[in-house]
Formats: C-alpha cells, structure tokens, sequence
C-alpha cells in the first residue's frame, strides 16, 4: 500500500488505480482524501518511506480473517514540496512515526489494509 501510495504522490494523483489494490474502506477514503488535498494545494510529495511492518495479531488465530500490523515508520525521505517551485514546505519534517493498520481477507482471497493510523513524528 505504500509504496502504490508513494508512486501516486509524485503527482498527486488522487485517482490512481493502483491505490486501491491493497487499501480499501476507511483506508482508500484516507489516502484519496489526503492525495486531492495536496493536489487542491499543490503539494506533490517525493522520495518514497520506509516501512518494516509486523503482524501483531491474527483473527482467529486458526484461519485468520483480520490482522492488525504495526509499525514504526519513517518519513524522513518522503516529503511534500510545492509543485509549483519545488521548496520543502515547512509542516512536515518527515521521521520516525508509529502506524497501526487492520487488514482485512477479501473475497477473492487477497488481503487490504481497511483502515490505519499514523502518529506524530517522533512517536516510535
């Protein structure tokens, strides 16, 4: 998901395809909203995060449906600039940041992050 995420915030590309193939719900919600706000303010975001997500729990742990993943992810080189001059804009330092995910088993087998949470630079 991030990495898809990544790839369509070069441009802000709210409607890239590739965005829902492994976020759905609450998450695609979150990730289209935040990428057309950014499009609306010119914001195009560069370089790419860095991730080292682990499984924290599976339901029911038999034959799992669901997952809860966390993470502690880093954003320094993953930036939001102006598209219009290409200048770091000032509200987002980028760094270390705690993210907590649930994904969801579809019907045809795959699994989607349904919803998530990144918290503030700094909290992992």
């Amino acid at each position: 998901m991030w990495h898809d995420m990544a790839e369509a915030a070069r441009s802000s590309d709210w409607r890239a395809p590739r965005l829902a193939r492994y976020a759905t719900g609450e998450a695609l919600k979150a990730i289209t909203r935040g990428m057309y706000a950014d499009h609306r303010n010119g914001l195009v975001t560069k370089g790419k995060p860095k991730n080292s997500p682990e499984v924290i729990k599976l339901t029911p742990a038999a034959d799992p449906v669901a997952a809860m993943i966390s993470d502690c992810g880093d954003s320094s080189r993953w930036l939001k600039y102006r598209k219009s001059n290409g200048e770091l804009t000032d509200d987002q330092p980028g760094g270390r940041q705690a993210i907590t995910a649930e994904v969801k088993k579809q019907v045809d087998g795959g699994w989607k992050v349904t919803r998530f949470a990144v918290w503030e630079v700094g909290s992992c």
